[in-house]
């Protein structure tokens, strides 16, 4: 029975999820202006239970993104600036000294951690001590303080900020941490138009505002629509052959991508079909998520460094190797 229950949930969720991705996007679109693939690819992200890391130059609007995203979710949001001062307890709490009725006692006091979607702003500034205390909380779930291991409240995200051309006290993520987000996602400049809007919509004395349009537990059944969205055996395994095609020794790659790329890719196509209204992964949702998907993934040798080979530029050569 309750089976049965749970698949007339999900075939609700599912026959509105076509109007639900296109009421969230206009919600989102009323604060930030442009950026399309960038916020279709952190819901993508959201959708597959994943992290993400968005990298653009500085004011490019990554923070108000992320920010209202939480809100047209209506998910719980925490920011943590991150500086080369932070310490592992100011992300996961810290246990405190209470006194009651004359007995003291130790109390945890939880950290910003505990949220729906914990921004992890500049993440590249916090030290890799600061860095590694978020692995366990983005692969487990959980967050463990002394002998203590505490669960986090589902649904849980971390998406990460971090600026590319500021290196000066920043601390490059370790391959071990940056395999852990689902996405590598890339903002680029406003086009002409865009910034007008921009301007004429953040110089005026009303600031937009976002409304809610998808609660929790949608959200987790869209999740779950996202997993049972059909893959044909033709388009997963060159999903597949693209990213053991990362690992084959190259001019221009020196380390591929790992099978939790594999599972991303699958993964992230998914949720892009499902975004897009079709019931079924195709060849364009594989080609659109291989770079979000891989190009964090993927180690260049020196010699592409020196050419100026970029990763996506691997990524396409391998994508059109792969047809």
């Amino acid at each position: 029975m309750a089976s049965e229950m749970n698949s007339r949930d999900l075939s609700q969720t599912y026959k509105m999820a076509g109007d639900m991705f296109g009421t969230l996007f206009n919600e989102i679109g009323k604060v930030v202006v442009g950026q399309k693939e960038t916020v279709e690819q952190i819901v993508i992200a959201i959708l597959c239970n994943g992290h993400a890391l968005v990298e653009s130059n500085p004011g490019l609007g990554k923070t108000l993104t992320i920010s209202t995203i939480s809100k047209a979710m209506d998910l719980n949001f925490s920011r943590i600036q991150c500086t080369p001062d932070l310490m592992p307890a100011d992300i996961t709490g810290t246990q405190i000294i209470e006194e009651s009725g004359g007995h003291k006692e130790f109390k945890f006091e939880p950290g910003p951690i505990f949220a729906n979607i914990v921004l992890a702003d500049e993440i590249n500034r916090a030290s890799p001590k600061t860095q590694s205390s978020l692995l366990e909380a983005m692969q487990e779930k959980q967050i463990t303080v002394g002998n203590d291991t505490y669960i986090l409240e589902q649904p849980f995200f971390i998406l990460a900020t971090q600026n590319p051309i500021e290196m000066e006290g920043t601390f490059p993520l370790p391959e071990a941490q940056l395999d852990r987000f689902l996405l590598k996602i890339l903002v680029n400049y406003p086009s002409y138009e865009d910034e007008i809007e921009i301007v004429n919509r953040y110089t005026r004395s009303i600031s937009p505002s976002v409304n809610k349009v998808v609660n929790k537990n949608t959200l987790l059944d869209l999740q779950r629509l996202t997993r049972d969205v059909p893959v044909a055996d033709d388009i997963r395994n060159r999903a597949i052959k693209i990213v053991m095609s990362t690992r084959i020794s190259s001019e221009f790659i020196e380390y591929g991508a790992s099978p939790r790329a594999s599972i991303g890719l699958i993964l992230a196509a998914k949720a892009r079909a499902l975004i897009k209204g079709r019931n079924f992964v195709s060849a364009e949702d594989i080609d659109a998520m291989a770079y979000p998907v891989l190009r964090h993934r993927i180690v260049l040798t020196f010699e592409a460094e020196r050419r100026g080979v970029s990763t996506d530029q691997v990524i396409k050569s391998i994508l059109e190797k792969t047809k």
